[in-house]
C-alpha cells in the first residue's frame, strides 16, 4: 500500500493527472493487499476452527477490523472514482474543475460511515495510512496463527508417532505405568502430547514468541518450549528402553560374568581365611585381621536377576544388573584387600628370608662363608625364620645383625668378635 502526495496549493492538470495515475496504482495495490489477505490460509484456518483464549479474542477484534477495512476501501474507491469523473469532464480543465479536483484529491473529501462514530472524515493520505494500520494488524494476526499451526501441529503430530512405537517397545520389555518409571513417565508424555496439541489448535497465538523491535507482521516465531520439553523427556525415555532392550539381548553372558566376579572373590575369601590358620600356626605374636565370609547376600541378589531373566522382567533385571556388576566388583576387590592384609605377616617373613639368603651369597663370593661369627649369627636367624612358630621382630633384629656383621667383614672393618666389636 502507497501515500497520495501531502496537500498543497491549487494542483494544475499536470500534477492533478498524475495524482489520479499514482492513485490507480495505489488503488490496485490495496485491492490485491485485500484479497491477498482474504485467500491468506491462515485467515480460512481461524474462521474455520472453535477458538479460545487470547485467539478467540484477537480473531474477534480481527474480523471486525477486516469489516471495516473493506467499509473503508469502498470509500477509497468511491472517491477515487468521482475524482476522475471530474476530471473526465474536460480535456483542458478550469480553474473551478482543478480547485474542486485539489479538494478531493488532498483535501479531507472521503466521509466513512458506519465506524465506531457516526461517519470519519479523511483526506485520501490518511485513509490509507489507517488502511495500512489496519492491515498490518490484520495481517500480523492472520501470519501469526498461521505459523503456529505450520509449525506446531506437524512436530506434535511426529513426536506422537514417535511416541507411539516407543510405547509399544517399552510394552514389549514390560515397561508398563505402575510398574515402572518410564512406564509412567511415557504416560504423562502422551497427556502432555494430547494436551498440547489440543491448546495449539484453538489457540495458536498463546504459542508465539514475539521478536523484540520488530515491528513487521509476524515477526517472531513460535514458542517450542512445551513441545522440546516433551521432546526431551522422550528421548530419555527412548534411551532407558533401548538400555532394557540391551539388558534382554547381553543378559545371560552378563550374569555368566556376574557368577564368575562373585565366584573369584568367594575363592580368594576362602584363600584369605586358609593364610590366616597358617599365618596364626607360624606367625607369633602377630595381629591378623579376621576374615569376612562369602558373599551369600550378592549370591541371592543375582539368583533373583536370574529369575527376572526366565520371566522376561528386563525392566526390573536391568537397574538390578547394574547394581550387582558394581557390588561384585567392589565384593572382588574387598576379597584381594583382605587376602593381601592376612598375608602381610607371611610376606614379610619371606622378605626376611630372601634378604638373609641374599647377604650369605654376597659373603660366600667374598670367601668368608666359614666365618664362625657369621656362620652362627645366620644359624640364629634361619633357626627364627624357619621355625614355627616365627617371632617376626625377633627374627628381623637376628637378620639385621647378620647383615650388619655381612656388611663390616665385607667393606674390611675387621674381625668382630661375639658381642660385635672389633
Amino acid at each position: 500500500m502507497g501515500v497520495t502526495e501531502p496537500p498543497g496549493p491549487v494542483m494544475d492538470r499536470d500534477e492533478v493527472d498524475r495524482a489520479l495515475a499514482r492513485l490507480g496504482a495505489e488503488h490496485k495495490a490495496v485491492e490485491d493487499s485485500l484479497l491477498a489477505l482474504q485467500d491468506h490460509a491462515g485467515r480460512r484456518l481461524l474462521e474455520g476452527a472453535e477458538l479460545t483464549g487470547t485467539t478467540k479474542e484477537r480473531w474477534a477484534a480481527t474480523e471486525r477490523t477486516i469489516s471495516l477495512l473493506w467499509t473503508y476501501f469502498d470509500a477509497y474507491t468511491a472517491a477515487v472514482h468521482e475524482a476522475r469523473e471530474v476530471r473526465a469532464r474536460r480535456r483542458w480543465p478550469g480553474r473551478e474543475e482543478l480547485s474542486e479536483l485539489t479538494e478531493r484529491l488532498r483535501g479531507e473529501s472521503v466521509t466513512v460511515s458506519g465506524t465506531s462514530t457516526l461517519a470519519e472524515r479523511f483526506t485520501l493520505e490518511r485513509l490509507v495510512a489507517r488502511m495500512n494500520e489496519l492491515y498490518a494488524s490484520s495481517l500480523d494476526m492472520v501470519v501469526t496463527a498461521d505459523a503456529v499451526w505450520s509449525a506446531l501441529p506437524a512436530r506434535i503430530d511426529l513426536l506422537a508417532a514417535e511416541l507411539g512405537r516407543t510405547r509399544s517397545l517399552a510394552h514389549s520389555v514390560g515397561v508398563r505405568p505402575g510398574e515402572h518409571p518410564a512406564g509412567d513417565d511415557l504416560e504423562a508424555i502422551t497427556h502432555e502430547l494430547a494436551a498440547l496439541r489440543a491448546q495449539v489448535v484453538t489457540d495458536p497465538l498463546a504459542f508465539w514468541r514475539p521478536a523484540t523491535g520488530s515491528s513487521a507482521p509476524g515477526g517472531g516465531r513460535p514458542d517450542t518450549d512445551r513441545y522440546d520439553r516433551a521432546a526431551r523427556a522422550l528421548e530419555d525415555v527412548r534411551r532407558e528402553i533401548e538400555a532394557v532392550l540391551q539388558v534382554r539381548q547381553d543378559s545371560e553372558a552378563r550374569l555368566l560374568r556376574l557368577r564368575d566376579v562373585l565366584s573369584r572373590a568367594d575363592r580368594t575369601l576362602a584363600e584369605a581365611r586358609a593364610a590366616r590358620g597358617e599365618v596364626l600356626a607360624k606367625i607369633a605374636a602377630s595381629e591378623v585381621p579376621a576374615v569376612s565370609g562369602p558373599p551369600t547376600a550378592l549370591q541371592e541378589r543375582l539368583a533373583t536377576a536370574a529369575e527376572y531373566r526366565r520371566h522376561a522382567q528386563w525392566h526390573r533385571l536391568s537397574p538390578l544388573l547394574e547394581a550387582l556388576e558394581q557390588e561384585a566388583e567392589e565384593e572382588l576387590l574387598r576379597a584381594r584387600e583382605q587376602l593381601t592384609a592376612v598375608t602381610a605377616p607371611l610376606a614379610v617373613r619371606a622378605e626376611l628370608r630372601g634378604r638373609l639368603d641374599a647377604y650369605k651369597a654376597k659373603v660366600a663370593r667374598h670367601g668368608m662363608a666359614e666365618d664362625p661369627l657369621l656362620i652362627e649369627r645366620y644359624d640364629q636367624a634361619r633357626r627364627m625364620l624357619w621355625s614355627a612358630p616365627c617371632d617376626l621382630r625377633a627374627a628381623e633384629q637376628a637378620v639385621l645383625r647378620y647383615q650388619q656383621a655381612a656388611m663390616d667383614m665385607v667393606s674390611g672393618a675387621g674381625p668382630v668378635d661375639r658381642r660385635g666389636n672389633q
